[in-house]
């Protein structure tokens, strides 16, 4: 047997065998390529955020303003957490003021704001206001 027939056969086990190898891939990226995938949704927390925080004088309760940032998923309403302390550091052993709002309403894009009262503040004490945590519920 020649040389060029060795090689004419080996060129055809070569082909073979990456036919084999390869084309169960190429099925498999065929068949899986309908939708792309759809990025998970983003927290809640990630679309509010308090805007400012003061004391009210009458009261003396601390009142954190708070906007919500609507989402693309269709409109719907946040409840915020939002945490009273007396400096932006969290205290481990301490557990801080916390009130709830709720900001109904939020159409996608779209900033609506509302206004979470706390505790009476101590006087000469300025407070930190920040969230703790949301949630999006999307309305029926």
């Amino acid at each position: 047997m020649s040389t060029l027939k060795w090689q004419g056969w080996l060129v055809g086990l070569v082909t073979v065998a990456g036919l084999l190898v390869f084309a169960p891939l190429g099925l498999y990226v065929w068949a899986s390529g309908g939708d792309p995938p759809q990025p998970p949704p983003r927290a809640a927390v990630e679309d509010v955020r308090v805007t400012g925080c003061r004391i009210d004088p009458a009261s003396r309760r601390v009142v954190a303003a708070v906007e919500a940032t609507g989402r693309g998923e269709g409109p719907g309403a946040y409840v915020v957490t939002v945490e009273f302390r007396d400096r932006a550091e969290a205290d481990p052993q301490g557990r801080a003021a916390q009130a709830l709002v709720k900001i109904p309403g939020v159409a996608p894009g779209a900033t609506e704001y509302g206004e979470a009262v706390g505790p009476v503040w101590p006087v000469a004490t300025v407070p930190w206001c920040g969230v703790a945590g949301a949630e999006f519920a999307r309305a029926a």
